[in-house]
């Protein structure tokens, strides 16, 4: 390299100190500059490695033009506000591991590092040491035969203090996340490496574990994780008892031992672990003069070297994954923290007050009978079980324009709405966003359980009224003139503004509307049915109807009822989840495989390539460019999925465009 590269460590505790020794013996990285709260504390440590400069507080240390990357060693819970404030300051960033406290904070730190364009690492050090590596080679080779079962343990006796960040329920303590961490990342590398991969996540994660009675953290833990090529991992860890710490791989021809897997011996001094096979015992040493904590820093040194983003000893994919699977862990024993709680979820993962980007960008449409503007694009809220992760992906979508939130009463047992509900009130948005309630599911699709319904939605989402209702599915059986009487007497009760229904055949919505005008009522103000460039081949759930059939665009058209599309981007049959010979997801081929989709996948593939965007965009565009109102309903799983379905709002189609999408033109 022609120049070290220059680091900042953010925090002086304990293992800030190690890490600044360990850049004193790096090859490819020195200490610039250190950051604390206080003066006196950046000054005492400073003084003690190097003299580097002393900032007194974080915000100086990531102003400071010379630090090209950042060392985050501040408690848990506060890494997520460093590191998206590390990003934002255009610093590279390695973060003490665990990440954050959950997957939901590890997602906003990926997304602001992608945003920025920042490296972005989680400071697992035994993943650089060549150890590591020579075990993964061993069981890439075949050397034990196929892998079996892995048994992990990283766990000590810190002795019960209240006070200690390893005990505070406040500070992310407990066994799972400070060292369990590590027993899970080597069961997911090592399972990666059965199968040719970097890493591979359990499909399965079972647990015990004992809570402490006084802070709720785990004194001891153990998890059981499952993986799809058949890997089992047995992993434990604790705060509050002595374990061995070790590794023990089993495969079906033999066995390796590490009797020091997580921190392995260097700057000389062989690491040494054990290969059990044909009744031998081989040792194996694998030596390095290199610093452990400077192999790491050095590895992010070459990474950005060579313009990349990421480190390949611990990609953000495999934080992601990683992360994934401790909550799964915490979940198994029941371990929750309190500031991860609905009630107590008040602060932004980035702790500032939540407020709109100044580049927002979603535009909004109107409804008939509401009076609040609605989101071209919709966020779906069927797919989050926790607050954090709830928060994150909304509180993203809020800031990006986005302002109107679709759920169900069916949704999860009720979670949705709860969790939704909450979220509204501890940011105090009820007045400026909409909220769309859906009810009345089969089989309890009555004017009785409509009524009930809404009565125990509106308690759940801790409001008086619903922005739009939707009967979520019809009942022929019921006249039309009943539904149509019990909605308007939820809208002369001030509980619902405007409604509509979800999965309703055109015939059916027409004749409600022409009840309502000989009544001299509010008839249906809008249309929620499946509408995207794919045709839906079958129903994705029992009762599903689309509206993309020729009939009913010409009538849409010309009554200009809104309509609100659900599944609008196919469910992923746009990105390169779907190809003819991609058959692992077996609802996308059920639901969406077929010649002519295929044909129009091609198409938006090659348009995209034209215009400079993704086929994902073009299909979203597609929905959003006909000649009558439509808003296109959303289920990002992910930050960056949302960032994606947004790339749509900066194509235009035209009507030879969109008519050559769907087949209804043979060329351009």
């Amino acid at each position: 390299m022609t120049k070290k590269l220059g680091w900042g460590i953010l925090s002086t505790g304990r293992i800030a100190g190690i890490f600044a020794q360990g850049l004193a013996r790096a090859e490819n990285s020195r200490l610039i500059a250190v950051g604390s709260r206080t003066p006196a504390s950046a000054q005492k440590f400073a003084a003690a490695h190097g003299n580097p400069r002393a900032h007194g507080s974080y915000e100086a240390l990531l102003a400071d033009p010379e630090v090209e990357a950042v060392y985050i060693a501040v408690p848990h819970p506060q890494h997520v506000e460093w590191a998206v404030k590390a990003a934002e300051a255009g610093k590279h960033i390695l973060c003490e591991k665990p990440i954050g406290l959950n997957y939901a904070e590890a997602m906003v730190m990926a997304e602001a590092a992608r945003e920025h364009k920042v490296l972005l690492m989680e400071a697992f050090m035994y993943r650089c040491h060549p150890q590591t590596a020579k075990i993964v080679e061993l069981v890439r080779s075949g050397a034990i035969g196929e892998v079996k079962l892995v048994q992990a343990t990283f766990g000590f006796n810190a002795g019960f203090n209240a006070e200690s960040r390893l005990w505070a329920n406040a500070a992310g303590g407990g066994g799972i996340l400070d060292v369990g961490c590590y027993a899970v990342s080597f069961s997911r590398l090592l399972a990666g490496a059965m199968s040719g991969q970097p890493f591979l996540n359990p499909t399965s994660v079972t647990g015990a574990g004992a809570l402490h009675p006084q802070t709720g953290v785990d004194i001891v833990a153990a998890a059981t994780l499952k993986f799809a090529n058949g890997l089992v991992a047995q992993v434990a860890t604790s705060v509050g008892l002595s374990q061995d710490n070790s590794a023990r791989i089993y495969g079906s021809t033999g066995m390796i031992v590490v009797p020091s897997p997580w921190i392995p011996p260097s700057e000389g001094e062989p690491a040494k672990f054990f290969l059990h096979k044909d009744g031998k015992v081989e040792e194996i040493t694998v030596a390095t003069d290199k610093n452990l904590y400077g192999l790491e820093a050095d590895a992010v040194a070459r990474a950005l070297e060579l313009g990349e983003r990421e480190v390949s000893a611990m990609s953000v994919a495999d934080t992601l994954g990683n992360m994934a699977a401790l909550d799964a862990w915490r979940d198994a024993i029941g371990l929750q923290y309190e500031a991860e709680k609905p009630a107590n979820f008040q602060h932004t993962h980035s702790r500032r007050p939540l407020a709109r980007r100044a580049n927002a960008v979603i535009p909004t449409g109107t409804i008939p009978h509401l009076a609040k503007p609605v989101s071209r694009l919709i966020m779906g809220c069927d797919n989050t079980v926790t607050m954090p992760y709830s928060a994150a992906m909304w509180d993203d979508y809020f800031a990006r324009g986005g302002s109107t939130f679709d759920t169900a009463y069916v949704y999860w047992g009720g979670l949705q709405e709860r969790l939704l509900g909450q979220w509204v009130k501890n940011r105090g948005l009820r007045e400026e966003i909409s909220l769309i309630v859906k009810g009345a599911h089969t089989p309890f699709c009555t004017p009785e359980f409509l009524t009930q319904q809404l009565d125990e939605s509106l308690g759940r989402l801790q409001t008086n009224y619903a922005d739009i209702y939707m009967l979520h599915r019809d009942n022929l059986e019921v006249p039309i003139g009943e539904f149509v009487e019990v909605l308007n007497e939820q809208v002369k009760a001030g509980r619902i503004k405007a409604f509509g229904g979800s999965n309703w055949t055109i015939a059916r919505v027409a004749a409600a509307n022409r009840y309502a005008a000989r009544k001299g009522l509010q008839g249906f103000s809008v249309l929620s049915n499946n509408f995207s460039l794919a045709r839906m081949v079958d129903p994705v759930w029992a009762g599903c109807i689309a509206a993309s059939d020729k009939e009913s665009r010409r009538w849409l058209k010309k009554t200009q009822l809104p309509l609100l599309a659900w599944s609008s981007q196919a469910r992923g049959f746009f990105t390169d989840r779907a190809a003819p010979d991609k058959k692992e997801d077996e609802q996308l081929v059920r639901c969406w495989y077929s010649e002519d989709n295929f044909v129009r996948r091609d198409r938006a593939i090659a348009l995209a390539k034209k215009k400079g965007t993704t086929p994902i965009a073009i299909a979203a565009a597609y929905v959003l460019a006909q000649p009558f109102p439509t808003f296109a309903l959303i289920g990002p799983r992910i930050i960056s999925e949302t960032v994606s379905s947004l790339a749509c709002l900066d194509v235009t189609l035209t009507p030879k465009e969109t008519a050559w999408l769907n087949l209804e033109r043979e060329r351009l």
